[in-house]
């Protein structure tokens, strides 16, 4: 029997983190013979989630899930994400079947080593609070068209250390 996701989202959050995580430390591995070192943040309000390393190359990611056919074609980035090197962003987009859940990739960001294109031409994000919507200052609003879809580990591995 499947659980309403949205009746436990922390529970579904960190279970497709927790395999996120799995997924890449495994292709590494076995896919290119590469150690993965991960790094978890205690807060978040530096914009980023984990701190991936590979092959010399360090890796600031901000997370963002949604089911795969979810309507959402947007994500809210942390503009603090820009200060560190190499900062990105990857969208998990989880689709469950009865009694597994598989995961493929959206990849916002420069090239390994390089930083996140300019914040500056994207739109503020905004908070509603109480009957008033007030704009976040250091928050900017990505569509889903700057991601770049990346359908497997392997090629997000790839997309992330420049591995092949």
């Amino acid at each position: 029997m499947a659980c309403d996701s949205s009746l436990h989202s922390a529970f579904y959050e960190k279970m497709t983190e927790h395999l996120f995580v799995s997924e890449l430390v495994q292709e590494a591995w076995f896919g290119f013979s590469k150690k993965l070192e991960v790094l978890r943040t205690e807060v978040d309000d530096s914009g980023y989630d984990l701190v991936l390393e590979c092959g010399g190359v360090i890796r600031h990611v901000q997370l963002k899930s949604s089911r795969h056919n979810a309507t959402t074609s947007r994500q809210t980035i942390n503009i603090a994400l820009a200060s560190k090197p190499s900062g990105c962003v990857v969208w998990i987009l989880r689709t469950e079947d009865r009694n597994r859940m598989r995961l493929t990739y959206r990849f916002f960001g420069g090239e390994p080593g390089q930083a996140l294109p300019p914040m500056t031409c994207f739109k503020k994000g905004t908070r509603v609070k109480g009957r008033k919507r007030r704009e976040r200052a250091n928050a900017r609003i990505v569509t889903k068209r700057q991601f770049r879809t990346v359908p497997t580990a392997r090629q997000l591995l790839e997309e992330l250390f420049g591995i092949s």
